[in-house]
């Protein structure tokens, strides 16, 4: 039997909020223990207070807001510490419907997959514009390019990790960490699936969203850092290669007329073709050198990991101990 945690990334969420808890489960077939935890992203508003009247389990709160990012990453490390063996990650606005958590439990508890994603039908959400569609269909795309994974919805926020595949998650970003652990669990080989999923009236305007422009803006920003973070040696020597050819090109042309004629009337050529392979040679070893660091970042985390694994079965030992120690006292006696 498994402890699951829903975790609720919260910030000035007091009228959302109930509406959001009053659908979660308690109970549900294979899961002996539920609890729910909110982690108040330095709200403004009674957010704190009205979990705390609803009776939510655990809270933890930010001192001041620190972005969906780091919140994200704040509820899996305290669902870790409190032992959750998976953990459930849903929005505080209702947007997704929690009658689909077994969905997303499903294939965890089958040992199918360690990552669950809930892939929202975003061609029929009535409250998404045209090009707020399209722009998540581009995104996804690129996405399921990068981590070489089938997830359709990759900026669904309905998620389900396992307590080994929470371990593993490392997010850099601070816009947002949907597109990132995607990328993040495909390459570490993490196993990882999607299922439909249904979603609930709009209560609220997207906080993440407050206009096209700025979301088309900081998700390319995302995306690029994202894809020379994990991708570092393609995205430098790509471009690095082609400037590098240019140059290459355009000194094989000033050669040639050098030989052919006086060459006269050519040393601009010669000079961009001296940028040219100088950018083209400092892309190239700027790749290899990122590479090298990417390469030495996989191998921290790994020991991390592995560092915890071993931290939890110290403890592991520890309580077990301390058991038998109780049960021997309470033999002697």
């Amino acid at each position: 039997m498994y402890k699951l945690i829903i975790q609720i990334p919260c910030y000035n969420e007091e009228e959302t909020l109930p509406i959001t808890l009053a659908d979660l489960p308690r109970e549900l077939p294979g899961i002996s223990e539920i609890k729910w935890l909110i982690i108040d992203d330095g709200s403004s508003d009674r957010t704190t207070q009205v979990a705390k009247d609803l009776g939510v389990d655990y809270i933890v709160r930010h001192v001041q807001n620190q972005g969906l990012a780091r919140t994200f990453m704040t509820g899996l490390d305290a669902c870790i510490k409190l032992g959750a063996d998976i953990i459930i990650n849903t929005d505080a606005d209702n947007q997704y419907c929690a009658s689909d958590i077994p969905k997303l439990l499903e294939p965890i508890l089958s040992g199918k997959a360690d990552i669950v994603i809930g892939s929202r039908p975003i061609s029929t959400i009535s409250h998404f514009s045209p090009i707020k569609k399209t722009l998540q269909n581009l995104g996804s795309w690129f996405v399921r390019r990068v981590s070489k994974t089938k997830i359709q919805d990759t900026t669904s926020g309905f998620r389900a990790f396992s307590r080994k595949a929470a371990m593993e998650m490392h997010v850099f970003n601070e816009y947002t960490y949907t597109l990132e652990t995607i990328i993040q669990a495909g390459q570490k080989g993490i196993a990882m699936v999607d299922v439909p999923i249904g979603v609930n009236e709009q209560l609220r305007p997207s906080r993440l969203i407050k206009s096209i422009p700025d979301y088309l803006r900081k998700s390319t920003l995302t995306i690029l850092r994202i894809f020379m973070t994990y991708q570092p040696f393609a995205f430098f020597i790509t471009p690095g290669l082609i400037s590098f050819s240019l140059g290459i090109l355009i000194d094989l042309r000033f050669l040639y007329y050098n030989f052919t004629s006086n060459g006269s009337g050519h040393i601009q050529s010669l000079i961009l073709s001296a940028i040219l392979t100088s950018l083209g040679g400092f892309l190239i070893i700027t790749g290899l050198i990122a590479d090298l660091i990417s390469v030495n970042r996989k191998l921290l985390e790994n020991i991390e990991g592995k560092i915890q694994l071993l931290d939890e079965k110290v403890e592991s030992i520890k309580i077990r101990s301390e058991s038998a120690s109780i049960k021997n006292k309470e033999g002697d006696h």
